[in-house]
């Protein structure tokens, strides 16, 4: 009965029947009575039911949608009002209540939408550089991040962030004009070589107690600031440029064989892994009795000087180069340029093991195209000219001898054993003697 009359009431144009207001209303009027009595039985539930018309007021509003044209401050304003009468309000509801639950959410959504009129992201260009960084704005908006400039979290759902390319450097768009770190890359490009001392400390007082890195006062008490050390520069900083990283440091590695992680500064940290791949270690100068005492390192250069001597044979071969089989050292191409230089990764992966396995591969694979598979590189093999003797030899098996001034190839017993001259070597001296009297 009460809904024929409410909808007929609405066809006379009296009363609308999703307005809320006129239906309660028309509900007063007809039980004015009981509404009364009510109204005095629930006296005292005035207060939440005002919290309840507070919520109501302060997010009834359409804060969602974007004006057109420029925002006004009157809206952010009324977005920061509507804010502290949610806060307000959750503090005021039952704990763990629906409604507390709901006024929560909103409050996501009023921020979201504040920040949004704040920080548009029309307004912020894809790419900026500063300092040699070379800053991409990312457009992950789940995955959580720090900041590198206020150590604070970047909140990717709300804030626009950027990361460098080189350095991979994060930090919020408002944070950019406060940057005053280079970018390490460029470290790397103008001075790519570590610091080989461990943990050259020079002492607190001679930075005259202050950060090394943005001068900021600190102490080992931690009052203003706690002093943190960098087991790689040896140096003291704060909290803000140091956040307890951890890396492999290379002179402990040289020199004591350690491959525990240390911590390091923001800066060492990003430098070493910038560095990690870069083949800049020459352990036969920098400490050659190391390949006496770990034999990985004796096995990984033996490996490698054969690797050196197949070279050769695979430039000159057009199978090879079709198979690309060189492609095999991609990631480590100093491989096929030298046996001396080292990197920090092949160090880490020598000690693991890893390195020698694949490299072992890598070995047998070449050995097989240069013996089996291809007929124009087994042409390429020699004959001992001592003994005269046995199967075809090439320079990069285990049971020969090389001569290094024609590279002739001999099996080992008869070149050590022979008390005579190389005997190719001695054809081209007498090749030469006679062509110096016969011109």
């Amino acid at each position: 009965m009460e809904y024929n009359e409410r909808l007929a009431r609405f066809r006379q144009g009296h009363v609308n029947p999703f307005d809320r207001r006129q239906i309660d209303s028309t509900t007063e009027r007809k039980d004015s009575p009981k509404h009364e009595v009510r109204s005095e039985i629930f006296s005292s539930e005035s207060k939440t039911q005002s919290s309840e018309r507070a919520v109501d007021l302060g997010l009834a509003e359409d804060h969602f949608s974007r004006p057109v044209g420029s925002v006004v401050a009157s809206d952010v304003e009324q977005l920061k009002q509507a804010i502290a009468e949610c806060k307000r309000l959750i503090l005021e509801l039952p704990e763990h209540s629906g409604k507390q639950k709901d006024t929560v959410i909103k409050l996501i959504h009023l921020r979201l939408k504040l920040q949004e009129l704040k920080d548009p992201e029309e307004d912020e260009p894809n790419l900026q550089v500063l300092l040699e960084h070379r800053f991409s704005k990312e457009k992950s908006k789940s995955v959580k991040q720090m900041c590198d400039k206020c150590s604070t979290i970047i909140w990717g759902l709300i804030q626009t962030w950027y990361t460098c390319t080189g350095c991979y450097y994060r930090c919020h768009s408002k944070c950019m004009n406060l940057i005053n770190k280079p970018c390490v890359r460029s470290k790397v490009s103008h001075q790519s070589e570590y610091e080989l001392s461990i943990c050259p400390e020079v002492g607190l007082d001679k930075q005259d107690y202050r950060c090394a890195e943005c001068r900021t006062p600190i102490s080992l008490r931690g009052v203003p600031n706690e002093a943190r050390q960098c087991d790689y520069t040896g140096q003291y900083y704060c909290s803000s440029c140091h956040w307890n990283d951890t890396a492999i440091i290379p002179a402990r590695v040289i020199h004591n064989w350690a491959f525990e992680p240390r911590k390091v500064c923001r800066t060492s940290m990003r430098y070493l892994a910038l560095m990690m791949s870069r083949p800049v270690l020459k352990l036969k100068e920098i400490n050659p009795l190391l390949f006496n005492f770990v034999e990985e390192l004796v096995e990984i250069r033996k490996l490698r000087q054969d690797i050196l001597l197949m070279k050769p044979y695979f430039i000159t071969c057009k199978e090879a180069m079709e198979a690309r089989l060189l492609l095999h050292l991609q990631d480590r191409q100093h491989f096929v340029e030298n046996d001396e230089m080292y990197s920090l990764q092949d160090l880490i992966d020598s000690s693991s093991g890893r390195l020698s396995c694949s490299l072992t591969e890598i070995h047998t694979t070449f050995a097989k195209h240069i013996k089996l598979d291809c007929e124009k590189c087994q042409a390429k093999g020699f004959m001992c000219e001592l003994c005269k003797e046995g199967d075809i030899l090439f320079p990069f098996d285990s049971h020969t001898s090389v001569c290094h001034d024609c590279f002739a190839v001999f099996h080992r017993d008869c070149y050590y054993d022979n008390s005579t001259t190389c005997p190719r070597c001695a054809r081209m001296l007498e090749r030469q003697h006679e062509d110096s009297q016969n011109p």
